[in-house]
């Protein structure tokens, strides 16, 4: 029966009223099975067809690694032959056409990575990537990083600018072959890159400058973090060294003897001379919002970080010399380094090397050739200052004091910024000048500073920008390699090197400003300096023969891990913050036992043993601590309850019968990782005068405090030296009788 026929035949007005209900609910529910059908239809449709336009999409933005290519600007064929890893072998029969060959290679690999890279250098995400990324980008322009590529293109030699520009070449080369099947993220961003140039090469360089050298948000940290403490915590805070460390140019030591309890290094005198800014400083939410906006977010004690060590012959069951190398910077996908082996014919003999570049760069970075091997981890010199400025008028006519109390007209540098979506931002960068060095006034970045803080850096002079590797790729020898390291402008760097000769070596390489005086050099100032302080002027740079530096040690061991490579009795202050000696000091302790146990029959399996060590003396010493607090502890909160206190000495036996081994499988480790984490903010809290309210990068709806601005690279070892000692100046004080909490 039709439906409306049945509301006609109702024997009522109500009846016909209800059939009619239930016809539209009837209705309705069909329509809503129906839509939901199409929705999961079209749905599913749209699922697979993305996937399958992505997978094609990736498959289409594959190199091409068999058959041939033409390419535009080689003189003659260049032969690219990838191995069972992907890894290009590349021979050509001039220097040109291999710099050439090698841009289009690694184009054809790496060209979104590259073009980020440009952008993130030049601070042009925002273009691309819309509004969220334009904190970032004013950032960078304020930094004046594309600024500081455009000085040194200025005053590159015509033959470096000319390598430069064949591999331009072969990278633009390269993006007319991938025109019609770009990277998946050049699709799905819709833009085309633009062509490479030789400023670009130069950027990437500075990609790197600024992760391995960019301190200055330290020092801001620090006097943000210590003018809120009591003065007298502030020497346990920041250690400059520690009985662990163990220099490359230091005499062997009974690493694995039991240690005696050696009296603190002293600080460096300048700790002690901080002050009360006179102006306000830069908030501690401004702070922690710099370092969300210049690095992604990561874990605490997820820090990038090297080692590198070489053993002489006499150590080894070839005889010859072994060196390893781990340059593992942050992780990324894909990863910072391309692997790659060059050859071709070179002005100053035949080069054929090996090893890792970085893409958008020409030549190898670390690696080895016929001749000898080297191998990088990151100095950690400090060559950033901030200088607090005396300025006097704003805008156009605001000038800056010199130390010679003469003032003069403020620079000012316009930026724009393209963003996606919206309209451009226009920025102007003020800047003053020290040594005749542009220096830009950074305080825009953060929005609460008052105060005009400029930030002298290296790279500002573009004689300290190296943009070619040509002289350490050729290199016949350690000394020949030592002595092409000496125009290295940075970032600075610890090069530990082995030769065919059998001779091991290391030196500290790249640029390293004095302060105050060349004979007696000032201390460095761990905080903001005064502008007009002459002992915090640059006045020159640490000798090249004069940087730390050894060959051929007695014991035929030489490593290092970002840690101290400075003797006590160093003239020159290169930095106060090193890296915690932890990995150093582990990978002399397993050379030298392994050494023993093989009866110097190292082999290539003993390096890649200890590459892959777990093993974390640190976490080891602070579990042992904290079972051994767990088991004395008397607190009826942590007693009373059977159950919990059941638990917690449970995990007293988890720690007190680990081996120091960072096993995923492992429980302990996740003990110590969790305790140390809620460590610094149990501590430092208290002691400070007021809290920041930022919220944290890693855990929705939880609030950074103030401990999240220390930043210190020997935080570890404070931490163990506090929990070792534990000083009752940081012990919570006793409550009165009496009192009500």
């Amino acid at each position: 029966m039709n439906p409306y026929e049945s509301i006609a035949a109702a024997d009522s007005p109500e009846e016909a009223r209800t059939a009619l209900r239930v016809q539209r609910s009837r209705i309705f529910y069909r329509l809503i099975v129906i839509f939901t059908l199409l929705v999961v239809f079209f749905g599913a449709f749209g699922f697979f067809y993305a996937r399958h336009w992505t997978r094609q999409a990736m498959h289409d933005a594959l190199p091409q690694v068999d058959g041939a290519i033409s390419v535009s600007g080689l003189s003659a064929s260049v032969s690219v032959q990838r191995d069972g890893h992907g890894v290009p072998h590349l021979r050509a029969s001039s220097l040109d056409d291999l710099v050439t060959a090698q841009g289009y290679v690694t184009a054809q690999d790496r060209l979104w990575q590259m073009d980020a890279l440009r952008r993130h250098a030049a601070g042009n995400l925002a273009e691309i990537l819309g509004s969220p990324l334009l904190e970032h980008d004013r950032a960078q322009r304020t930094l004046q990083i594309r600024a500081a590529a455009d000085r040194a293109l200025a005053t590159l030699p015509a033959d470096q600018l000319h390598l430069l520009e064949r591999y331009a070449t072969g990278v633009n080369a390269s993006i007319a072959d991938q025109s019609a099947h770009l990277p998946l993220e050049f699709r799905l961003l819709r833009y085309v890159p633009a062509p490479w140039t030789p400023r670009d090469s130069l950027l990437i360089g500075l990609v790197m400058f600024q992760d391995l050298t960019n301190s200055f948000p330290q020092e801001l940290n620090r006097e943000a973090l210590t003018s809120q403490l009591p003065s007298h915590l502030v020497g346990d805070l920041y250690p400059v060294g520690s009985w662990r460390d163990h220099p490359p140019a230091q005499p062997l030591v009974d690493l694995t003897a039991p240690q005696q309890d050696i009296p603190d290094i002293p600080l460096d005198e300048s700790q002690t001379k901080l002050r009360i800014p006179a102006l306000s400083t830069a908030s501690p939410d401004d702070l922690l919002a710099l370092q969300r906006t210049l690095k992604n977010p990561v874990c605490e004690g997820c820090f990038a970080g090297s080692n590198d060590w070489v053993v002489s012959g006499a150590h080894t069951a070839t005889g010859k010399p072994l060196l390893s190398n781990d340059m593992h910077l942050a992780h990324n996908i894909p990863g910072i380094w391309y692997e790659a082996d060059l050859e071709a014919p070179a002005p100053n003999g035949d080069l054929h090397v090996s090893g890792v570049s970085l893409p958008g760069v020409p030549f190898i970075i670390v690696g080895h050739n016929a001749h000898v091997a080297w191998g990088f981890t990151n100095l950690g010199a400090e060559v950033q200052d901030v200088y607090i400025e005396h300025t006097r008028g704003s805008g156009d006519t605001m000038e800056y004091q010199t130390p010679d109390n003469t003032w003069h007209a403020v620079i000012h540098q316009q930026e724009i910024i393209h963003v996606k979506g919206a309209k451009d931002v226009v920025l102007d960068v003020p800047a003053t000048q020290h040594g005749g060095v542009n220096t830009p006034v950074i305080s825009g970045i953060f929005p609460s500073e008052k105060r005009s803080l400029s930030l002298r850096w290296t790279i500002y002079d573009p004689a300290n920008i190296t943009p070619s590797f040509l002289a350490m790729d050729t290199a016949t020898d350690g000394v020949g390699l030592v002595s092409a390291f000496s125009s290295f402008g940075g970032p600075a760097q610890n090069v530990v090197y082995a030769d065919d000769q059998g001779h091991i070596g290391y030196h500290a390489v790249g640029k390293i400003p004095i302060r105050g005086n060349i004979v007696t050099p000032s201390p460095i100032s761990p905080v903001p300096a005064d502008a007009l302080d002459p002992a915090q002027e640059w006045v020159g740079t640490i000798p090249y023969d004069n940087l730390p530096r050894a060959t051929d040690p007695p014991n035929g061991i030489l490593a290092t891990a970002n840690a101290r490579v400075t003797s006590d009795d160093y003239p020159y202050p290169i930095t106060l913050n090193w890296a915690a000696p932890y990995r150093n000091e582990r990978i002399w302790k397993v050379l030298t036992a392994r050494a023993a146990e093989t009866k110097d029959h190292l082999t290539s399996a003993d390096m890649l043993a200890l590459q892959t060590d777990v093993y974390s003396d640190v976490d080891h010493v602070i579990a042992q601590r904290l079972a051994y607090a767990i088991d004395h502890t008397t607190k009826a909160e942590f007693t009373a309850d059977k159950i919990a206190a059941k638990r917690l000495h449970q995990a007293a036996d988890l720690l007190r019968d680990w081996n120091g081994s960072m096993d995923a499988d492992a429980a302990a480790p996740a003990i110590v990782v969790a305790t140390r984490a809620a460590l610094w903010p149990l501590l430092l809290d208290p002691q400070l005068k007021s809290q920041p309210e930022t919220k944290s990068d890693l855990q929705a709806g939880v609030h950074r405090t103030g401990a999240a601005l220390y930043t210190w690279g020997n935080k570890s070892y404070a931490e163990e030296w506090l929990i070792m000692h534990t000083p009752s100046r940081w012990l919570p004080r006793p409550t009165p009788p009496g009192t009500t909490c």
